[in-house]
């Protein structure tokens, strides 16, 4: 069974990190007009190479290619604002919706190429 979960590992940990960063981001928009509010947000690339490069992978042969896996935990960043609002606000909702909508892009196709891991995976067992 470990051998499936590590299968499926890391796009679990992307999938998780994405609905995570869409959390963040819908934060953002709700809190739009709220005075002194500063916008959050999360560096994806940053994280899941992280989560990448820390933690021992045993490898069984020559052949594989080592790799290190560990839990990605987020870490927070502040966006800089390109027109700072007099309120101290640093939303700007077009900014927020754009990157909304790209990571819900992103979020579908992680999910994808989980499902066809997982569809390999059930096929590999019914013997197709």
């Amino acid at each position: 069974m470990n051998k499936i979960a590590s299968y499926l590992d890391f796009h679990a940990q992307a999938l998780g990190l994405r609905s995570r960063r869409n959390e963040i981001l819908a934060s953002n928009i709700a809190n739009a007009a709220t005075p002194n509010f500063k916008a959050r947000d999360l560096d994806f690339d940053a994280e899941i190479k992280r989560y990448i490069g820390e933690g021992p992978l045993t490898t069984t042969n020559k052949q594989h290619i080592p790799t290190k896996v560990r839990p990605v935990r987020d870490r927070m960043l502040f966006r800089e604002p390109i027109n700072p609002s007099m309120d101290g606000n640093t939303v700007e909702l077009p900014v927020e919706q754009m990157q909304f909508s790209e990571n819900v892009l992103r979020y579908q196709t992680t999910l994808s190429f989980l499902n066809k891991r997982i569809t390999g995976l059930m096929s590999a067992i019914r013997g197709e």
